[in-house]
Parts: C-alpha cells; sequence; structure tokens
C-alpha cells in the first residue's frame, strides 16, 4: 500500500468513526434533551473547567521534565522548553494521525538537540510502557472497586451459559496464540514479536537509571493531573457534582479509551462518559454534557498550546 494513502487512511477513518458516533448519538436525542445539553453548556461553572485545564498544565510540564532523566541516562542534557515543546506539539499532531507524535517528539529532539532518533524514540517507547502500567493499575482498582457493580451488570446483560462460552473461546484463542508466537514464521507475528522487545528494552532501560524513582514519581503524578483534571470538571454542573470518586475513576477510565478509538477521542469520549455515567443513574445528557466540556476544554488547550510550542520552538532556536 502507497504510505501516503496510508497516513490518509490512518487519519480519515478513526474521523469518520469519530463523526459517526456524533451524529449517532445526539440523533438518538429529542429536541428537548438536545436543549437541555446546550443549557448545560451555558450554565456550566466555567472555573472548573478552567481550573481543570490549569491542572492540565502541570501534566505537560511533568511529562516534559520526566523525559530528562532518560535522556540523561544516555548521557544528553535537552533544554527544557525544547522538550516541552516537543511534548506539546506531539499531542497537537496526535488529533490528526494517531500515534504520530510519538515520532515528532524524536525528530524535534534530533533536530534541536542532536539526539539520535533512533535514542529519543527508545526512551519514548520506554515512557509508553510506564504509562500503560500505571493506566492497568487504575483498571485494576476501579474493578476492584466496582465489583459489585460490574459483577451486576454483566450477569444482568449476558446469560451464565454465553459467560462460560465465551470463557472457552477466550482460553482456546490464548492456546492458538501461544503456538503461533512460539513456531509461526508470519510476518505480523515477527513483528509484534519486535515490538514487545522494544517495550523489553525500554522497560530495562528505566530500571538501569540512577533517577528511576524520580522518573516513576513524575510518571505517578502525570496520571494523577490526568485524574484531577477529569475530576474536577465534574463540579462544572450540579447533576455530576455529587459523584463518588469510584464512579469518576470509571469515566476517567473508560474517557482515556476512548482517545485511542478516534482522533484524540472526537465522538468517543463524550459518548463514552455518557454510557458510563448512566450506568450509576446519571441522566444520558447531563453525562454527553460533561464529556464535551471535558473534551472540548482539553482539546482547545492541546491546539493552542501546540501551535504557540510550534511557534516557540523556531524562534528560541535561531542560531
Amino acid at each position: 500500500m502507497d504510505p501516503i494513502f496510508k497516513k490518509i487512511l490512518k487519519t480519515v477513518i478513526p474521523l469518520l468513526i469519530g463523526i459517526g458516533l456524533i451524529y449517532y448519538q445526539f440523533s438518538s436525542f429529542t429536541e428537548t434533551e438536545v436543549e437541555k445539553i446546550k443549557e448545560y453548556f451555558r450554565n456550566a461553572n466555567y472555573f472548573y473547567v478552567f481550573l481543570s485545564v490549569f491542572i492540565s498544565l502541570f501534566g505537560y510540564w511533568s511529562r516534559a521534565y520526566r523525559w530528562k532523566y532518560s535522556l540523561n541516562h544516555l548521557g544528553y542534557q535537552p533544554k527544557f522548553h525544547n522538550s516541552f515543546f516537543a511534548v506539546s506539539i506531539s499531542y497537537l499532531l496526535n488529533l490528526t494521525i494517531p500515534r504520530s507524535g510519538e515520532i515528532s517528539r524524536a525528530v524535534i529532539l534530533k533536530n534541536y538537540e542532536k539526539v539520535p532518533f533512533d535514542k529519543g524514540f527508545g526512551t519514548i517507547v520506554a515512557e509508553r510502557v510506564v504509562d500503560f502500567l500505571i493506566f492497568l493499575l487504575f483498571v485494576i482498582t476501579a474493578f476492584i472497586l466496582q465489583f459489585d457493580k460490574i459483577n451486576a451488570f454483566i450477569f444482568s446483560h449476558v446469560s451464565p451459559k454465553k459467560i462460560t462460552f465465551l470463557l472457552l473461546i477466550a482460553c482456546l484463542g490464548i492456546i492458538v496464540f501461544l503456538f503461533l508466537w512460539r513456531w509461526s514464521k508470519w510476518s505480523i507475528i515477527l513483528k509484534i514479536k519486535g515490538k514487545l522487545l522494544g517495550l523489553a528494552e525500554g522497560m530495562t532501560s528505566i530500571l538501569k537509571m540512577k533517577t528511576k524513582w524520580k522518573y516513576l514519581a513524575h510518571s505517578f503524578f502525570i496520571w494523577f493531573s490526568y485524574l484531577m483534571m477529569f475530576y474536577v470538571c465534574i463540579f462544572s454542573i450540579p447533576e455530576t457534582a455529587s459523584m463518588s470518586f469510584d464512579i469518576v475513576i470509571m469515566g476517567f477510565i473508560f474517557g482515556t479509551l476512548a482517545v485511542g478509538f478516534t482522533n484524540g477521542g472526537i465522538g468517543a469520549f463524550p459518548i463514552s462518559i455518557a454510557k458510563v455515567l448512566l450506568l450509576y443513574g446519571i441522566a444520558e445528557d447531563a453525562g454527553t454534557a460533561l464529556g464535551w466540556i471535558i473534551w472540548t476544554s482539553q482539546t482547545l488547550l492541546t491546539i493552542v498550546l501546540g501551535l504557540i510550542s510550534y511557534l516557540l520552538l523556531h524562534l528560541l532556536n535561531k542560531n
């Protein structure tokens, strides 16, 4: 497949899915419900929305600062502002082609700090490993806190026979996968093995750092800032302000997953928030409004900060 056409597909398909989800969600609402959503936007307490955006800036700062530990470990001393600009630009590019921002970070570091692309990209791979493990910790925590609710939801929608059948299919799938993993020479399997090997090497480099505890502290702080960004926004709407923290974690998890489903979570983020909160008795129009308020504010921050960073990157590195 032509590389340019492949890039276009990576951009257009998730975008079309996002637009489709927006159409699906709003076509299911009555005119009264749509007007109610608009009213939520008009009457929202934007102090909490701006507070959420402000908290997000700490996440940007911490991600850029964390990066220096892995780069220092490799013997490089990049300027902090270049690292911060690279991170901000990467978030902006991820709104177009998913995961293209990771490549841009390594390219920016190569062009402005003379860090070889493969080494810079390796540090980003290591970050993804840590981020995934921390997110997995959120998922496990949410499952423990909401076990009764999740259990009741599953058994109310799926019969025990179907669950047993699905478990058997899953076990068979695992056996087939392990067999292919061990003996298959298929290019797709070899490619996955190569990626996992890269992840393992990235994780090993973190464990060898002298500053690994500071690195991990920043990693937890980054995700804490993400969670708090989500949490403070619930107070912008009266209908969601009384949500318990365990419900917030559930919304945060599904919202995070939705961000990777379409370009920056367009369409997918609000609908996932609305559906999750609906399980806890929060009206779908209120959940939809909250999802759109969070997504819109964070997307605007990403665009504005990314564009400013792009301009300053060139201005501050003229020489």
